[in-house]
């Protein structure tokens, strides 16, 4: 199946051009402005931007073990939606990924379920709950990386011994990636806050200090065992500091809530943005989008983390931490393009070519001839306004539930197959499981 999109206005690695793209199969066949092969198809774009499809590298798909709140159906049909192409997903699932049997167990009921490319990250454990999962660790291939909890969250990953801590590091290969928050200063100011229900205490409890603290850690690892690392989900200003020394190892990622959301939103929207790690605040939402366009954080991602509106609404703290984003992104980002808070160039190196670079994907992130034809036409000037009633995620919410954007996904193509028009998601055929090579050495590495 050969497709010709003409008349977009395509964002190359190179900057942006009006050119006609032809798709072959599932790859990009040629980028010319006077394409005078035939197609199949043809799709005009006048007026539209062809934009690579957007990389999440972190969500939460909840399957296996927690599927009344989300499943990889439900949620790669939200990715198509939202101009998502290809998803890394977090090993605390129920087993948690800590195999490669469970790895292999994921990636059978993706090739079935998703509409979307996919890939799983194995999770590291304590010695304390039982065993090391080192030798698991060190001979898994078909992941991204390891996921370790060194802050406790959804799930019973936590460790956070300096012993386990050194270990992984030190005899693993893969690209690490943590939760960092200091589940120590966590534990504290849980005591001292206890019996308040007013969940805005919750970024008392979960402070600028154990996020601090749990970076500064993870990177002083990295360093010294000289081990690339990814700082997932950076909620403070203070933290860009931390890793500026990247020493070509280090890289990090902020997400929407981080960007968007602060402690002053908490009597509006309550446990709906209640997050690990914590919302901080409006000078922390500046200077997090400062160090996005200083080029200090590289991506960012979704942390997708869906609950129930149910499960949401129990009382602090019996309230559940994560919010559902992943259809909403790309419009997210689109409309501060509108509003001239950044380029359309910019969100496609944050949300498309520097997380395929980070995990080391192939053929993904990037129009360019011979990649994989993973792609999003995107209307600049179109609006809508975000409704509860129209997620297609499972658990049928989003923390921006009547909010207008300007500039929106309007046609998704998933290894050259059409998954998405005005408004259909078609999820009759399977994505694709996505092909790592480590040796391509990351974001700093060449490519």
């Amino acid at each position: 199946m050969k497709t010709r999109i003409k008349n977009a206005t395509l964002i190359l690695p190179t900057g942006r051009m009006r050119a006609d793209l032809l798709i072959d199969g599932e790859k990009i066949a040629s980028i010319d402005p006077a394409i005078q092969s035939t197609s199949d198809q043809t799709v005009d774009a006048s007026g539209l931007f062809l934009i690579p499809g957007v990389v999440d590298d972190q969500v939460h798909f909840r399957e296996p073990g927690l599927t009344h709140k989300e499943d990889l159906a439900c949620a790669s049909r939200a990715c198509a939606k939202g101009g998502v192409t290809t998803f890394l997903e977090m090993p605390n699932t129920k087993p948690a990924t800590i195999t490669r049997e469970l790895l292999e167990q994921k990636l059978a009921i993706a090739a079935s379920r998703s509409i979307v490319n996919y890939g799983f990250y194995m999770g590291a454990t304590a010695s304390s709950n039982g065993a090391s999962n080192i030798a698991e660790l060190s001979a898994a291939q078909r992941t991204p990386g390891i996921k370790i909890f060194i802050g406790s969250s959804t799930g019973d990953l936590l460790v956070d011994g300096q012993d386990d801590l050194e270990r992984i590091f030190a005899e693993t290969s893969l690209p690490i990636t943590a939760h960092c928050e200091d589940e120590t200063t966590v534990r504290e100011n849980a005591r001292r806050y206890a019996g308040i229900s007013d969940v805005a205490v919750h970024s008392k409890i979960r402070d600028h200090a154990a996020a601090i603290r749990a970076t500064r850690r993870a990177l002083d690892l990295a360093h010294r065992h000289h081990h690339r690392f990814h700082v997932l989900h950076v909620s403070t200003g203070a933290e860009i500091a931390l890793f500026a020394d990247h020493r070509n190892l280090i890289t990090a990622e902020v997400c929407p809530h981080h960007l968007f959301f602060s402690v002053d939103d908490y009597a509006r929207l309550g446990t709906r943005i209640q997050m690990n790690p914590s919302i901080k605040t409006r000078e922390d939402n500046q200077q997090l989008w400062r160090g996005l366009l200083e080029g200090k954080i590289q991506v960012i991602a979704t942390d997708h983390a869906p609950h129930t509106l149910l499960e949401k609404a129990a009382p602090y703290p019996q309230s559940p931490s994560g919010l559902p984003a992943v259809e909403n992104l790309l419009a997210l980002m689109l409309n501060q393009v509108a509003l001239g808070h950044c380029t359309l160039e910019q969100v496609v190196s944050w949300m498309c070519d520097a997380p395929a670079r980070v995990w080391d994907m192939l053929g993904k992130g990037r129009i360019e001839v011979g990649y994989d034809a993973d792609l999003v036409l995107v209307d600049l000037e179109r609006t809508a306004t975000i409704r509860d009633a129209e997620q297609l995620t499972k658990c049928g919410w989003s923390p921006w539930d009547g909010v207008t954007l300007q500039g929106w996904p309007v046609r998704t193509w998933v290894m050259g197959r059409e998954v998405f028009r005005d408004g259909v998601v078609d999820g009759s055929q399977p994505g694709r499981e996505v092909q790592f090579d480590h040796a391509l050495g990351g974001y700093w590495g060449t490519r």
